[in-house]
């Protein structure tokens, strides 16, 4: 699945109330061991996880989402460092989607934006997910899309999705970011 921006309730209308699982509860209350279990399962493909991110997504649609994008070694990642070290001196909570190249043995990531960005990750306001493309073309890994909304869903003021290394005309982050 896709879930896609806007899809929310309108202002004003009534949904009729449903009980969140507890899996879900979890993450609206900012568990980030939840958040953590159901990102992988939703890049896994989960039937459980994806059905997850369905049940979160009226919760959807606050979070500004932003795309990091250029060519290797332009300064994407330490661009992405300092907006975080701002938008945390204002009190903004986060979370950095860094898509990184597959491993050819593992399939994982290979660079680990998280390595890179070790002086935030005792920050609970800031939650980096590094993601393998998986052969995923563009810039972006398949789940990235959802993986963003999931980000928003757990109550994140931003998401900045950081790409892969990419040239000119691999636009893909333009579909995902605002």
């Amino acid at each position: 699945i896709r879930c896609q921006p806007g899809l929310s309730p309108v202002p004003g209308t009534k949904r009729p109330a449903t009980p969140m699982t507890p899996l879900a509860q979890k993450i609206r209350e900012g568990d980030t061991r939840a958040l953590s279990r159901v990102a992988t399962g939703i890049e896994n493909r989960d039937p459980q996880a994806l059905e997850t991110l369905r049940e979160l997504e009226p919760a959807t649609g606050h979070a500004r989402i932003v795309g990091i994008t250029g060519p290797p070694g332009a300064g994407k990642s330490t661009l992405v460092d300092a907006l975080a070290l701002e938008l945390r001196k204002q009190g903004k909570t986060l979370a950095i989607l860094a898509v990184d190249p597959s491993s050819r043995t593992s399939g994982g990531a290979i660079l680990g934006d998280r390595i890179r960005m070790q002086r935030h990750h005792a920050d609970p306001g800031i939650f980096i997910r590094s993601m393998a493309t998986r052969g995923t073309v563009g810039g972006l890994a398949g789940a990235t899309a959802d993986l963003a909304h999931l980000m928003d869903a757990a109550g994140r003021d931003y998401v900045i999705i950081e790409t892969v290394g990419v040239g000119q005309d691999e636009i893909e982050i333009t579909s995902v970011a605002q």
